[in-house]
């Protein structure tokens, strides 16, 4: 069994701050000793989807501050997932960049 310490912080935390937690991951794996070590980060606009608390509505997409700017247009290419990935053009990078930006300075204020 693998436990978080206090994982209810997480969410309050961004609660206050007006940010919904829609989800997040831990990514674990097995170290070279075979112990089990957290491999990737958390909490962050790749591992979580953030949403707005002002704006969310239930049955309605509210804004967010994550990667789904990159899925979306991913998601308009004729691209069948397999490696390579496309280029992203420079104003997706901008606009991924203006989100991650803005949930950094939301949440850490």
């Amino acid at each position: 069994m693998i436990k978080v310490a206090c994982p209810h912080l997480f969410p309050d935390y961004a609660l206050e701050r007006g940010i919904i937690i829609a989800d997040t991951k831990f990514e674990f794996g097995l170290d070279e000793a075979n112990k089990l070590t957290l491999m990737d980060e958390v909490l962050t606009p790749d591992s979580s989807r953030f949403w707005s608390k002002t704006d969310y509505q239930v049955g309605i997409s509210p804004k967010s501050f994550d990667k789904q700017i990159v899925r979306d247009y991913l998601e308009t290419l004729d691209w069948d997932k397999t490696p390579p990935a496309p280029t992203l053009p420079e104003n997706i990078v901008q606009k991924t960049a203006r989100q991650y930006q803005e949930i950094q300075q939301i949440l850490c204020k």
